[in-house]
């Protein structure tokens, strides 16, 4: 009961200031109501969570009793973020067909975690990968490696969630982008502290439901502007963009090969990658739940992301050109990242606005809920109590650990997210995706299939991924011009997952072959062992 209260008082404090702000502004009353529904209803979810939760297990992974249904829509809803429903329809929006690659890249993906990696990962592992990565290698220094892996994908990724968030509300209620901000990371913050992985799968499966109908009426509705005609569809796209034919060609987006391929690459072996995707795999009971997982979880995005091609093209000629949704320099209102909710009020009035507002708000904080989990488990999880407390931790304060680390993750997101405002937050999950690619992915998929893997190749492999990833995105086009306001960047390409996994990938096979430590002796002759409980788990799985 104090818990609830205390979640009320919090939600009042930080709801306050929207009331006053939006008692002096003209609002979109439905779209006002439905946001204050949506956010009662997730707090109520993580009261009811927050009452279940009395373990390590229960916070980390939900006790391990989801299904796999559940989970594959857990996962899609992790999945389908603002960077896909905001920035994808906005990266279409603006420049056409170019704007597809994201939605092919993050789709395939699935068929690598499904085919290499989720009943293995589910066997081998309890909490978060590093468990499947160190089974065999030494733990200090591989858990170091993976937390500071997966804290840069997390705060990347977090990044453009915040900022599609401020974007968002900043338009819903009219106040600043950062009290927008401000407010999601306390909410977040709220949800993963109080109500632990429970509390952030059902949020996570109640946005997706919501998500897949929102989208699935708004495609409905710009079909039946063109009578179900997608010769129509391009042809009315055509007409009312600037760039006229050149829309339906590639190159507006992504105009050399390397960035091309260095894009495809990230956003094909990145989801093998992402800390908070590979976590959902420990929620469920065996590694047969973990493979229906994928497969659900498959159908829903393909599916989603099908119908954002339909949103983005309909963007273009029922927003585009009308003046409502346009600023005095006739940019559209809120940047490209809003398309997809202008066009909702643009088919379905306010109160279909309302309805895509609150999904695309509950789209936010279930994935922000994932990601901050995701992170403090790293710090709470892999640093704490399996670095420094030689896994024997306190079960009550790694808890407790966990919980000051996401308030901070928070708060450096809040920060991050003010900084990188004009960002397309499809781009930023991009960026997130090559470090996922150049760190987590090289050094988990060789841990499950390759014998030859050593200790120090793992770290020092992984670490050349990790810097070099990192440092090609700091001297990039992104940070180094548009943040930082060099004239010219250092690496000239925005991608780097080319060139910062293949130096994983080099860097971690060179170092293991000429490794000949007794440590490398026995990480090799262990491998026989992972292996056999890769594919058949523990002894008592199956009891």
């Amino acid at each position: 009961m104090l818990r609830m209260r205390f979640l009320l008082a919090l939600v009042c404090l930080s709801g306050f200031p929207l009331l006053g702000w939006a008692s002096e502004k003209s609002v979109n009353i439905p779209a006002v109501s439905m946001f204050f529904m949506f956010v009662t209803g997730t707090l109520f979810i993580t009261w009811w969570a927050a009452r279940r939760t009395r373990t390590t297990s229960d916070f980390y992974a939900a006790g391990g009793k989801i299904t796999g249904f559940q989970n594959g829509l857990a996962i899609a809803g992790d999945y389908m973020s603002a960077a896909s429903f905001l920035g994808l329809s906005g990266l279409i929006f603006a420049s056409g067909f170019d704007g597809i690659i994201y939605s092919v890249g993050f789709l395939v993906g699935w068929p690598i975690i499904l085919f290499l990696l989720a009943e293995r990962l589910r066997n081998l592992g309890r909490f978060t990968f590093a468990d499947a990565v160190s089974f065999r290698l030494q733990p200090v220094p591989i858990r170091s490696l993976s937390a500071c892996g997966t804290l840069t994908v997390v705060l990347l990724y977090l990044v453009a969630q915040m900022v599609g968030a401020g974007k968002l509300i900043e338009v819903l209620f009219g106040f600043p982008y950062e009290l927008a901000v401000a407010v999601v990371g306390v909410l977040m913050i709220l949800y993963v502290t109080f109500g632990g992985m429970i509390a952030t799968t059902w949020v996570q499966i109640v946005k997706a439901v919501l998500l897949l109908s929102g989208a699935t009426f708004l495609a409905f509705a710009v079909l039946w502007e063109v009578d179900f005609s997608f010769e129509r569809l391009f042809r009315s796209a055509i007409d009312n963009h600037t760039s006229g034919k050149l829309i339906l060609a590639p190159g507006r987006l992504i105009s050399d090969p390397i960035s091309a391929i260095s894009l495809g690459l990230a956003l094909m072996f990145g989801t093998a990658g992402l800390p908070h995707i590979l976590m959902r795999f420990f929620t469920v009971p065996d590694a047969k739940e973990a493979r229906k997982s994928v497969i659900f979880a498959t159908g829903f995005v393909g599916y989603f992301y099908s119908l954002l091609f339909v949103i983005g093209f309909g963007a273009i000629f029922l927003v585009g050109p009308n003046t409502a949704y346009l600023d005095v320099t006739g940019a559209i209102i809120g940047g490209s990242n809003m398309a997809a909710v202008h066009l909702s009020q643009a088919v379905g009035g306010d109160f279909f606005l309302g309805f895509i507002s609150a999904v695309a708000f509950a789209t936010i904080l279930a994935v922000v809920s994932g990601l901050t989990l995701a992170g403090a488990s790293a710090i709470s999880h892999d640093v704490y109590a399996s670095v420094f407390c030689k896994g024997q931790p306190k079960e009550g304060t790694e808890i407790l650990v966990s919980k000051f680390a996401t308030i901070a993750l928070g708060i450096t997101a809040m920060i991050l997210g003010l900084s990188f405002e004009n960002q397309n937050v499809a781009y930023m999950v991009g960026l997130a995706f090559a470090i996922a690619a150049s760190v987590n992915f090289p050094i988990l998929f060789l841990s499950m299939y390759w014998s030859g893997l050593t200790s120090k190749g793992a770290f020092i492999g992984g670490s050349i991924g990790l810097g070099s990833a990192v440092a090609c995105v700091i001297t990039g086009p992104t940070i180094w011009v548009d943040i930082l306001g060099n004239a010219e960047p250092i690496f000239p390409y925005k991608h780097p997952a080319l060139f910062s996994m293949t130096a994983a990938f080099a860097s971690i096979y060179l170092v293991s072959i000429f490794d000949s430590s007794d440590e490398a002796a026995h990480a090799k002759s262990a491998f026989e062992n992972q292996f056999v409980r890769s594919l058949v788990g523990p002894l008592n799985s199956e009891k």
